[in-house]
């Protein structure tokens, strides 16, 4: 969900941050995440899965994760200031719903969350990475 919100949402939508370098930090991150991610499916499904495959799996993420990360933030951030200029998506009192929406706002709220989750989803591949290159002997099966 996050990847289409900061393709369309942000990215499409707020047209003045497309040539940010953080934009490319995240699609570069997201791309060699994808490449490894359907390497490992794919040879998975295979039964026949690469111990090369399988480390970059469970160990590239080290550096990838905080790369996507600080690229979606940073183009969030870059964002900021044309979504309150424009007003983009939000939605302001009075109006027949009585409801209002302010975007800047949920944009920060977005931004704040990555807090709380990114430590959290972190830790967990760190577990799962243990969990999974910790058995050597699991290796040798699939080369």
């Amino acid at each position: 969900m996050s990847r289409v919100f900061l393709i369309w949402a942000i990215t499409h939508s707020v047209k003045e941050v497309q040539s940010e370098d953080s934009v490319l930090l995240f699609l570069i991150a997201w791309t060699v995440t994808e490449i490894i991610r359907y390497s490992f499916y794919t040879f998975s499904l295979l039964n026949h899965l690469p111990y090369i495959i399988k480390w970059a799996r469970y160990t590239l993420f080290i550096v990838l994760y905080p790369m996507g990360v600080s690229g979606e933030l940073l183009t969030i951030y870059a964002a900021l200031p044309f979504v309150r200029q424009a007003s983009l998506y939000s939605i302001s009192l009075p109006n027949k719903y009585n409801f209002s929406f302010d975007y800047y706002a949920f944009l920060i709220l977005i931004m704040i969350s990555y807090i709380p989750l990114f430590p959290q989803l972190y830790l967990h591949m760190i577990h799962q990475r243990r969990k999974v290159l910790s058995h050597p002997e699991e290796h040798k099966k699939y080369e």
